[in-house]
């Protein structure tokens, strides 16, 4: 069982350990990269003990398939000349 369900927006982004941490009562800190969550990954592991959370979030945020879809648009609209 989950010590807590935790909102992704609670979680800080940690440049270092390039993952989303929370703090763990043991001291050290919960995390989960954003490959995981990409993945459909929901449980954040604390390194030094046996405990985890349940991360909510929405999946599509972090989908690579939710990029692809918007619109190609070009940086610099140039005008074509038919002759």
């Amino acid at each position: 069982m989950s010590y807590d369900d935790v909102e992704i927006e609670d979680m800080e982004w940690n440049k270092e350990l390039q993952a989303y941490t929370y703090p763990c009562p043991c001291g050290d800190l919960f995390q989960i990269t954003k490959d995981d969550l990409k993945l459909g990954e929901e449980i954040a592991r604390c390194p030094s003990c046996s405990l985890y959370i349940t991360v909510i979030y929405n999946i599509e945020d972090f989908s690579d398939h939710n990029r692809s879809n918007k619109p190609l648009q070009p940086s610099n609209p140039q005008s074509l000349t038919v002759a």
